[in-house]
């Protein structure tokens, strides 16, 4: 693996670390564990763009939990830039949570 490659994908890690020390103020999840993240991209200038949903189009932090989600990755010293995209396609359903999510919320 090229060195680029190499911190392209270390920096993705870093991002995903940073991803789930954000809850969903409604839900005791990390936003990573609840399958709100759809994918993490990572390009050669260690800008990072982030696509993500919300549990519902009227979710009471439509406007403050992506901007918390950039500022967040942002932080990190190896990031250039970073941009939230949010996208309801395809819808998030209970069925995008990682087992310790359910297994968090008594549904396992």
């Amino acid at each position: 693996m090229e060195t680029q490659e190499r911190d392209t994908a270390e920096l993705g890690e870093k991002v995903v670390k940073v991803l789930k020390t954000i809850f969903d103020p409604e839900i005791p999840v990390d936003i990573y564990e609840l399958g709100l993240i759809y994918d993490v991209f990572v390009n050669e200038n260690n800008d990072v763009k982030i696509l993500m949903t919300l549990t519902t189009p009227n979710c009471p932090v439509a406007e403050t939990l992506p901007v918390e989600v950039e500022d967040k990755v942002k932080s990190l010293k190896m990031v250039n830039d970073a941009e939230v995209e949010i996208t309801f396609d395809p819808p998030w359903t209970q069925d995008l949570m990682s087992d310790e999510a359910k297994l968090e919320l008594g549904m396992l």
